[in-house]
């Protein structure tokens, strides 16, 4: 496992069918179609990123604090209009944890607008505790996936359990989606986005006993990954 680089760009991607699937369904709509045309993502805050350990708080005003359980590659060398096959992965320095904590009730003012997230993500993303190559890796890559247990403890306690050989978008089409038509650069981080079961949002609060709080400690762990732990503090 290598040290953190530092990080130059996020891109987080949508790449689990049973997170969209339950979360819309949760609020009464189907799938959207265009969803399985093209692996949408946004653009997160780099200046936000924190590591294994470090406090995390929730953005001023709210209180519907979350985690995302995610897979994240950190791209290693220049690259630029990748092919969709496993060649694409030619460029990255390997692969880590990534928890993208979210504001969801700033969340849901933003996208009632129809743009973002934005302010509901950025105020801090977790990554590390380090990056695996792939090399260490391939006995469970297959057909464009890790496939490798994800789990979320909050105090102990289990919450989340996917996999990531779930994905229904590969790591390839993920590259090959990012780098067309610009370049990537050493830094740059794609997120898998959150694997099924990966959130309080999906599970619902009033099943798993509500949003994070000041003195919780989250651990997002993956198999030949490691942990990823960060305790959420007041403001």
């Amino acid at each position: 496992m290598n040290a953190f680089p530092p990080v130059a760009s996020i891109r987080d991607f949508y790449a689990f069918e049973q997170h969209v699937r339950t979360c819309r369904k949760h609020r009464g709509l189907e799938m959207l179609p265009p969803w399985y045309q093209v692996p949408v993502f946004y653009f997160s805050n780099p200046v936000c990123v924190i590591g294994d350990g470090d406090p995390v708080r929730a953005p001023l005003g709210s209180e519907a604090l979350d985690y995302e359980l995610e897979l994240a590659c950190v791209v290693g060398r220049p690259a630029r209009d990748l092919p969709d096959d496993d060649s694409a992965l030619d460029c990255l320095a390997g692969f880590t944890i990534m928890n993208d904590w979210s504001a969801r009730d700033l969340q849901r003012v933003e996208m009632a607008v129809g743009l973002g997230p934005s302010k509901s993500k950025d105020f801090a993303t977790s990554l590390g505790p380090g990056v695996v190559p792939l090399s260490e890796l391939r006995d469970c890559y297959r057909d464009g996936r890790l496939h490798v247990e994800m789990t979320a403890k909050v105090n102990g306690k289990e919450y989340s359990r996917g996999n990531g050989g779930s994905m229904h978008w590969t790591w390839p089409q993920l590259l090959a989606h990012a780098s067309r038509d610009t370049e990537l650069r050493p830094g740059d981080i794609l997120g898998s986005g959150t694997v099924g079961t990966g959130c309080i949002l999906e599970l619902t609060p009033e099943v798993v006993g509500g949003w994070l709080k000041p003195g919780d400690v989250v651990e997002l762990t993956i198999e030949r990954l490691g942990t990823l732990r960060n305790h959420v503090v007041g403001r």
